[in-house]
């Protein structure tokens, strides 16, 4: 355990080992969605041209997230030193701490996530996320960076709240990272599987039906990791996969979709459909 601690505390250190996390995670699921996939995803051009896209918003996402990174430090040490947060008010040994933390973490993404789809305002970001018309894993970290910022936003207060140590805060974003290239990724696991998986962590079924395109499937299913929280706040729903249909039914052309500088200057005009 000593090790794994040691590990994960200085992880925020070694940004290539972080990047090397998420790109084998973002290429195994890939390799994966080509041997299984759930759907037959016919690309506007092809499979690249559609990533090309999704990973223009990925380096803003990472450049956005890294440069947070250094509040996110102070925050967590200031925690440790002012003995703030719930970590410390429960006097929590490595396992409570990892446990609080790592909730804690995932709660503030259920949170934000809820909320950009409630505020019409945040709206407008998020719905860059949603507008892809093809879901695979590449779609995962397709964040407008007002999205980005805001998610981040959200990760800093409840590191305040929390008072998560560094080594928890990196075993969750490490976990986040793997969970969101395997819901986004377009793989057909067996059905009693992915049932089985969404009592406690989102599967890929699960998250898809947040991705159909008409309300209320959009406005459901907001975990990023673990499924408690749609449950524990009943914005729970299931749709069979074959009645799932990608994109928006309304706020920005599904036929657009993958107009890079359109979809990073549409939240800023005026026209949007409130």
């Amino acid at each position: 355990m000593e090790k794994v601690i040691a590990y994960f505390s200085t992880l925020e250190q070694r940004p290539l080992e972080r990047m090397a996390l998420l790109v084998g995670g973002l290429l195994f699921f890939w390799i994966i969605e080509g041997a299984i996939p759930l759907v037959k995803l016919q690309y506007r051009r092809n499979k690249i041209r559609h990533a090309l896209v999704n990973f223009g918003f990925t380096v803003m996402h990472l450049i956005i997230h890294t440069g947070l990174a250094v509040f996110i430090v102070l925050l967590s040490d200031w925690c440790r030193s002012a003995g703030f947060g719930m970590v410390y008010w429960f006097n929590a040994n490595i396992g409570g701490a990892i446990l609080i933390g790592v909730l804690a973490l995932d709660f503030s993404s259920w949170l934000v996530h809820w909320i950009m789809h409630k505020n019409p305002y945040l709206w407008r970001y998020h719905l860059i996320h949603h507008s892809d018309n093809k879901v695979d894993v590449t779609t995962g970290l397709r964040h407008h960076p007002g999205d980005s910022l805001l998610r981040g936003i959200f990760f800093l207060l409840l590191i305040f709240f929390s008072g998560a140590p560094m080594y928890s805060v990196m075993i969750y974003q490490t976990l986040v990272v793997i969970t969101t290239a395997f819901t986004h990724a377009n793989i057909s696991l067996p059905p009693l599987l992915d049932k089985t998986l969404s009592y406690v962590l989102v599967s890929p079924n699960m998250h898809k039906v947040h991705h159909h395109w008409m309300q209320p499937y959009t406005d459901s299913n907001y975990g990023a990791v673990f499924s408690i929280w749609d449950r524990l706040f009943q914005t729970f729903s299931t749709l069979h996969p074959s009645k799932i249909k990608y994109g928006l039914d309304r706020y920005y052309p599904n036929e657009k979709d993958e107009d890079f500088l359109d979809l990073l200057k549409d939240p800023f005009l005026h026209k949007k459909k409130l």
